[in-house]
Order: structure tokens, then C-alpha cells, then sequence
């Protein structure tokens, strides 16, 4: 399979094997579509606490956040125990997502003491249970993993074949150990051993900051496809470049267009801070970036947020390289 190949997962045909990862804080519903446009075949919401849906809260109602722009809708889920899984499933709040994916691979500290994320790799009879309570609520399921705890304890192909076994539609295998966290070359022999272990499509993951490491995260695998993380959000042209798909974009009319698509799904406090952290990262690599940030944080209004982002990407030569 090659890049920017269609996939299908569960019945459903992905338009493209480049998808974009999960990332708390970052992935709302405004990149989600931007992501999706420029050529990914999925993205994913921000994770989602299985036990908090049942709070009702408005920053869960936030992560949930979608309407009809959003064609393929993929949602997060994180937890530990099976049956508020299932509850979380098959609530009325996750009923809009075509799919549902559970995270296993999260290396957080506070996630790892609730037992969640990538805790369950330590726990594969746990992590059986869960993805067969998602399952029960009829829709597809995928799991993202690592491969495992640390190199003393790598089990990524008994979990892969656990996933298949239980249900699991795809797997995405973050191809670091926990204790890596997110650093260190990709161990890419596991994520090609998890490849060959199941039928069931597997995404590669982890360490893939540019168009060649794209290219070898590929090769060195054998994956079905490959998911972007960090920098999908510093280069969302990486998408169209990956895909053939043709666009137009520069850095400006896609912040600016984030900034309106945001102003119609959330407050002026959320649209400041998310329009700041994309900024941010798609100023990395632009001259003179640390003054630029100090103007962007002191923004206090959308008026003023615009002013300064016309200042900083509006009239720069390199606009249209991310």
C-alpha cells in the first residue's frame, strides 16, 4: 500500500492512509475540518474521559463539539473500566461518531496511575473487555497503543492479535515504548511485527516530523498508513502534500480561516487561546518568532488577534511555506 492510498476500516473507506492523531489541547473540531480538507483521512477529537461524559460538562461538550461539515466523525475515548465503556458507547452524546477510538497508548503519569491509556497494555485481559464493551454499541472501533511499558516488557504482538480478536477494527501503534515517552527513533521492527500479526489494517505512528519520514515510517513497517501527530499540527500542508490533494493554502488564509471557523463554534476565550497555540507552532521556523509570540499572547480580543496575525504572516514572502 502506498501513501495517500484510500483505506477501509470496519466498511468504512478512509479517502486517505494519512491520518491525523489525537492531541489533547489541540485537536478540535475547526483543525479537525482543516485537516480533513487538506487531505487526511481521518482526524480524531482530543481524548475523551469515558466516566466524565457522564458530567455534561461544557468542556467535554467542547471536545465533542462536530456538525454536518465534518464528514467522517471520529471521537477519543479514555477510561479503564469496560462498562462505562459501553455506557460512554452508546450514549446519546457519542451516537454522531462513525468511530470510536480507545486510547492505550497515552504515557502521562496521571493517566498511568488511573490504570488508562497506556496502563492497559499492562492489563490484556482488561483491554479485551473494553474493546468488546465499545463494540456492543455497534460502531466501528480502533485502538492506538505503543508497543509497550519499556523494552524490558515489548508485548505489542500479543496485544495486536488481542485487538483483532476482540473486536478491533484498526490498530495505530505509537512505536515507542511508555518509558520513551516522545523521544528516541521509533522501534519500527515492532510496529511491522504488529503489521504482520493481524488482517486488520495497522497505522504507523511516532516520530514522523517530516515528508521523508513519512516516506520511511512506510517502508521500514510495511503499515497499511500512517498517523501524524505534533507535526501535523506545526505543517497541516503535510496532508495535501502526502496526498497529491492540490490547494492553494498559505500559513495566513489558514489561521485566518481557523479563526472564523472557530468564531462560530466557541467563545472568545477558547478562539484566543486556540488561534494563539496554532500560531505558535506555525511561526516555529519563521525569523524573529519570539518577539512575534510575545505580541500574539498579548492579545486580549479577536480584533487584536487579527491585526497582530496579519502583521506576522499577511506580508511574508515565505507565507506559503509551513
Amino acid at each position: 500500500m502506498n501513501i495517500g492510498d484510500e483505506i477501509v476500516v470496519g466498511g468504512i473507506t478512509l479517502k486517505s492512509n494519512v491520518l491525523m492523531a489525537p492531541l489533547a489541547g489541540y485537536t478540535c473540531f475547526p483543525f479537525r475540518l482543516m485537516a480533513e480538507r487538506l487531505g487526511a483521512g481521518s482526524a480524531y477529537t482530543e481524548m475523551v474521559s469515558s466516566d466524565g461524559l457522564k458530567y455534561n460538562d461544557r468542556a467535554t461538550s467542547k471536545l465533542l463539539y462536530t456538525d454536518e461539515r465534518e464528514k467522517l466523525k471520529c471521537v477519543q475515548l479514555l477510561g479503564s473500566i469496560p462498562t462505562v465503556f459501553e455506557r460512554a458507547a452508546k450514549s446519546d452524546r457519542i451516537q454522531k461518531f462513525d468511530i470510536i477510538d480507545i486510547n492505550m497508548g497515552c504515557p502521562v503519569p496521571n493517566v498511568i496511575k488511573s490504570g488508562e491509556g497506556c496502563a492497559l497494555m499492562n492489563d490484556i485481559p482488561r483491554a479485551s473487555k473494553i474493546i468488546e464493551a465499545c463494540k456492543r454499541s455497534g460502531k466501528i472501533v480502533s485502538v492506538k497503543c505503543r508497543i509497550g511499558m519499556n523494552r524490558q516488557k515489548i508485548v505489542i504482538e500479543e496485544f495486536a492479535r488481542m485487538c483483532e480478536a476482540s473486536g478491533a477494527d484498526m490498530i495505530t501503534v505509537h512505536g515507542r515504548t511508555r518509558d520513551m515517552m516522545y523521544d528516541g527513533e521509533p522501534l519500527y521492527d515492532y510496529i511491522k511485527l504488529a503489521k504482520q500479526s493481524v488482517r486488520i489494517p495497522v497505522i504507523a505512528n511516532g516520530g514522523i516530523n517530516s515528508k521523508e519520514k513519512a516516506f520511511e515510517m512506510m517502508e521500514k513497517t510495511g503499515a497499511d498508513g500512517i498517523m501524524l501527530a505534533r507535526y501535523g499540527f506545526e505543517n497541516p500542508l503535510i496532508f495535501s502534500e502526502l496526498t497529491g490533494k492540490k490547494c492553494s493554502d498559505t500559513k495566513f488564509s489558514l489561521i485566518m480561516e481557523q479563526l472564523e471557523i472557530a468564531k462560530e463554534c466557541f467563545d472568545e476565550l477558547y478562539v484566543l487561546t486556540y488561534i494563539k497555540k496554532l500560531s505558535s507552532y506555525f511561526m516555529k521556523k519563521l525569523p524573529g518568532s519570539k518577539k512575534y509570540k510575545l505580541e500574539l499572547y498579548k492579545c486580549g480580543s479577536i480584533s487584536e488577534l487579527r491585526v497582530v496575525l496579519e502583521k506576522i504572516f499577511g506580508s511574508k514572502e515565505d507565507a506559503g511555506a509551513i
